[in-house]
């Protein structure tokens, strides 16, 4: 078993969200007669070898060969997918993303765990001018109990919550080297991008 295999291994989809904007449940999203998920599922394969999904939705993916969680600590947004892929990893690291989210960037994938390799930090994270990404990013798994402890206090904003930690900033202007016009970082959220996107990959 290689470090890397030890370091990586696991990555975490999040399949639970609302979906009040698109107005339908976005794991369900097909492009081509295709289940959005399987193309996002199918490039993450590239990289690692344990992808997990978190969803409410947990029998639509019986016939997947993956593993599939629902949230343990529910109704805080994408924090309570991430404290349970933490909570079911089986590596140091893992890479989180949204159904919703189509453009995997393998490069910059690779480049964050160049980093990381070089840096123990509890997560490494894109910054898009004052903000963060959250998802697109890496996370590790001891701050698994940090994580409990502030959804259980009632907080859920990610935000705040990695500025109490140790955790590695990767600049806007860095990450638009990968992903010029920002798009490995778009959100299917409307109905409008869902337009958009279908336009751009056609």
């Amino acid at each position: 078993m290689t470090v890397e295999y030890n370091i990586f291994r696991t990555c975490v989809i999040l399949a639970g969200g609302k979906s009040l904007r698109m107005g339908f449940d976005k794991q369900f999203l097909k492009i081509n007669n295709t289940n959005l998920i399987d193309n996002v599922i199918n490039k993450l394969k590239y990289e690692f070898d344990d992808i997990v999904i978190i969803t409410n939705k947990p029998n639509f993916y019986s016939k997947y060969n993956i593993r599939v969680f629902e949230d343990e600590i529910a109704g805080k947004g994408p924090l309570s997918g991430i404290h349970k892929g933490l909570k079911e990893a089986q590596s140091k690291y893992v890479y989180f993303t949204a159904c919703d989210m189509p453009n995997i960037n393998l490069n910059y994938i690779r480049y964050m765990k160049d980093i990381i390799k070089k840096e123990n930090v509890h997560a490494c994270i894109t910054k898009y001018g004052n903000w963060i990404e959250p998802m697109n990013a890496f996370y590790n798994i001891s701050i698994l109990k940090n994580v409990e402890q502030y959804l259980i206090n009632g907080n859920k904003a990610v935000y705040f919550l990695l500025k109490s930690l140790n955790c590695k900033y990767i600049e806007e202007a860095v990450a638009k080297k990968f992903s010029s016009n920002w798009n490995m970082f778009l959100n299917l959220n409307t109905k409008e991008d869902l337009k958009v996107y279908i336009n751009e990959v056609k």
